[in-house]
């Protein structure tokens, strides 16, 4: 079955095409604002965009539009205007090749595109991304979250600090090399449960700017956060007596996040599969 899947929870304006269990397309253009993203602009970006996306898409699987059997889109969570841009574009392509639709969750996505391009079974993923942390697995039959942020998340939090530190949009890959520089200063380190918190670490990370060196800041929030994601994720394996531990979300291309969680898998007697960069990241194909 060919099946093309729309993706806008964000930033990303995504369209995959898989027929069966292969990926034969997956193209994407990504809103790059100055500071941030305003939900209305990125939503504007989408409807532009979405047409040469969708037609860059059909040239790389090399199929006619209406050959398409299936048309699936990111159903949430994600930002309102983006997701209701992305879905009215569906939805007119579905009535107009009169071909079913489906909704698709955002996060179960991650996890499943990472299970079906690393081939593992059976992960808990750690899901890292800019508006969502969480802990996820399939548990009694149906996907369950085991952990989450209770306020802002992962990717979120460090854009808002690269902000404040003026570093370009995302600024998760240039705080990824200062922190190569830097040494640990403390940190707040906040679990609640099975849940953590960023907004006071870096409202901590906030108040020492004039006085800390960047590249020590870089080092430790990075340090720090990721120690915390790494715990709540651990627990959860335990909890749940897995032995595989899937990455997923645009913060799990950093790779000091890649070698503590391997670190943690390997002492486990574990082990990390980690996706491509292309479907870490939003996308269509998942």
């Amino acid at each position: 079955m060919l099946c093309i899947g729309f993706e806008g929870t964000a930033h990303t304006i995504g369209v995959g095409v898989v027929d069966d269990n292969k990926i034969i397309a997956n193209e994407s253009k990504v809103f790059h604002p100055e500071s941030g993203i305003h939900p209305r602009e990125a939503a504007n970006f989408h409807a532009k965009h979405m047409p040469d996306v969708l037609k860059a898409a059909l040239n790389t699987a090399k199929i006619k539009i209406h050959d398409i059997e299936l048309v699936a889109f990111s159903q949430g969570p994600g930002l309102g205007p983006c997701l209701r841009t992305v879905a009215t574009g569906a939805r007119a392509l579905s009535l107009s090749l009169k071909k079913p639709i489906i909704g698709v969750n955002h996060c179960i996505a991650h996890l499943e595109i990472g299970r079906h391009t690393t081939k593992c079974i059976d992960p808990v993923l750690l899901y890292v991304s800019g508006g969502n942390t969480q802990v996820i697995s399939f548990s009694n039959k149906r996907y369950r979250v085991f952990g989450e942020t209770l306020d802002i998340g992962i990717g979120n939090m460090l854009d808002k600090f690269g902000r404040l530190i003026n570093l370009p949009f995302p600024a998760g890959p240039e705080i990824e090399r200062l922190a190569r520089k830097g040494k640990l200063i403390q940190l707040p380190y906040s679990i609640k449960g099975m849940d953590v918190s960023f907004s006071g670490i870096l409202t901590a990370a906030k108040n020492l700017i004039e006085q800390e060196e960047k590249e020590n800041l870089c080092y430790s929030l990075q340090e720090t956060c990721f120690a915390m994601l790494i715990e709540v994720t651990e627990r959860a394996m335990a909890h749940l007596d897995k032995n595989e531990i899937l990455l997923g979300g645009g913060v799990a291309s950093n790779k000091r996040l890649q070698e503590m969680v391997n670190n943690m898998a390997t002492a486990r007697g574990a082990k990390l599969f980690v996706p491509k960069q292309e479907y870490c990241v939003d996308n269509g194909a998942m």
